[in-house]
């Protein structure tokens, strides 16, 4: 049995399946590829395969990758997923279906190999050990047709918006279209505690709590306060002693 990471491939466009097969074949990373034509032949793949990673296409006819890495992402044990695409205006639904990365055609080696260093630490090989995803450690923000990455760390906290997130951050506030409970789940790991039901807090960013004028209770950041509900108050003050303990919460110098 090969070690290494066993990958779907899967592209409507034979040439460019073909391109990305040997792509992967020659990353030492990678220790089985499959290629799969289209998205009901992959489903039925990974429906009877344990493949640790798939690399999508988004643009294919009947059921396109967005749709598919939904589907998968309902499985007990999922495999992780990179888009590979031609057109860059589906990166932040990409991400929001929990894909680790979004590579743009043509596929460039070394893109490639950051794409498998993500993966490889998410995924487990007979080499390797387990790890948990440092998934969604940068999320694509467009404005005014271009794409920046924001940074987990520059985030003081996020606010739910509908359908939405406002990421506040120095360098001010920044929409992205994903539910907070998903993000919540991305950066629980990470330094990041639910607040209220409509707002995450990075634990190092809190610099007090304190009441509110009607005896809420409030965590007040360098960037301004977020509300605390009672629901929440008990874990995030065990959170932020325990952070405390452990000196993870920075001075107010540093982080400004």
């Amino acid at each position: 049995m090969s070690s290494g990471l066993r990958v779907l491939a899967v592209d409507d466009v034979p040439a460019a399946l073909d391109d990305l097969c040997r792509l992967l074949r020659e990353a030492a990373e990678v220790g089985d590829v499959t290629g799969a034509g289209d998205p009901l032949s992959a489903l039925r793949m990974i429906q009877n395969e344990r493949f640790d990673a798939v690399f999508l296409d988004i643009a294919m006819p009947g059921l396109d990758g967005l749709e598919l890495a939904s589907l998968l992402s309902k499985l007990a044990e999922p495999p992780v997923v990179v888009f590979v695409t031609a057109y860059d205006e589906h990166a932040i639904a990409a991400f929001g279906v929990g894909a680790v990365d979004y590579l743009l055609k043509p596929v460039r080696p070394e893109r490639l190999a950051d794409a498998l260093a993500r993966v490889t630490r998410i995924a487990p090989t007979e080499e390797s050990v387990p790890m948990q995803p440092d998934a969604m450690a940068a999320l694509p923000v467009e404005s005014g047709g271009r794409t920046r990455y924001v940074h987990r760390d520059e985030v003081r906290f996020a606010e739910a918006h509908g359908d939405y997130v406002r990421l506040h951050t120095p360098s001010g506030v920044h929409l992205v279209r994903m539910p907070i409970s998903r993000l919540e789940e991305y950066w629980e790991n990470a330094g990041f505690a639910r607040a209220h039901r409509g707002f995450l807090v990075a634990l190092e960013a809190v610099r007090e709590l304190r009441s509110d004028s009607v005896g809420g209770l409030l965590a007040h950041t360098d960037l301004g306060d977020v509300p605390v509900s009672r629901r929440h108050a008990r874990e995030l003050r065990e959170r932020l002693l325990h952070a405390a303990r452990r000196g993870d919460l920075s001075r107010p110098e540093q982080r400004l």
